[in-house]
């Protein structure tokens, strides 16, 4: 099955500017969601990729509420503001909170079009870390508690007679839980596996604390 298209969600409470936003998106190849409020929007929002263009002053709820809004929820798209009521601190606060973009009606297609084009790119680089982090983490939870314990005295760098003395078991025990470590992680040395851990975010703090 394929993945769905990113969508890019249109939000302007002036119903000519939707529209003709709308129809010069889907003819530059965009899939396109129109929403007359930030309210509507995030009531529809789900889990799929896009990034959004919304105008700043709207009743209710404005640009930058829904921008923050956006910050704390699960789907966390980027935003490209398209408002004729713009002035600098304004943009300063929209461009710090991690906007795309911040332009002015009537903005160029070519930026706007250019805009739009980063925020679609940011938000599948930032699904993509978001897979590669999951995916890591599924490998540290096939991770046996004990096996935990030894590769944080492994990326500690721990030699295996200390681990062993440490954790109260044999040498050879302690090569047994290394070899399952590397083979359930895919790492084949200690820089790989702390690499991985540090990552992962496994290990809070220093691998220096162990006591």
């Amino acid at each position: 099955m394929s993945e769905a298209l990113p969508v890019v969600h249109v939000i302007d409470d002036d119903a000519s500017c939707l529209v003709a936003l709308a129809r010069l998106l889907k003819a530059s190849g965009y899939t396109v969601q129109t929403h007359a409020s930030a309210a509507d929007f995030l009531a529809e929002l789900g889990y799929g990729a896009g990034c959004v263009v919304t105008d700043l002053r709207m009743p209710g709820m404005d640009g930058l509420e829904l921008q923050h809004a956006l910050k704390r929820g699960a789907n966390v798209l980027p935003v490209v503001f398209l408002t004729g009521e713009g002035d600098i601190p304004t943009t300063v606060q929209a461009m710090r909170q991690g906007a795309e973009d911040f332009l002015t009606k009537p903005a160029p297609k070519e930026d706007l079009l250019a805009a739009v084009d980063r925020a679609i790119a940011r938000d599948a680089r930032s699904r993509a870390e978001s897979a590669r982090l999951h995916a890591l983490r599924t490998r540290f939870d096939n991770l046996t508690n004990r096996e935990r314990e030894v590769l944080r005295h492994v990326v500690a760098g721990r030699l295996n007679k200390q681990i062993a003395a440490d954790l109260g078991i044999s040498e050879r025990t302690v090569k047994l839980h290394r070899t399952a470590i590397t083979t359930k992680l895919q790492a084949h040395s200690v820089a790989e596996l702390t690499r991985l851990a540090q990552a992962s975010g496994l290990f809070e703090g220093t691998p220096s604390d162990l006591p």
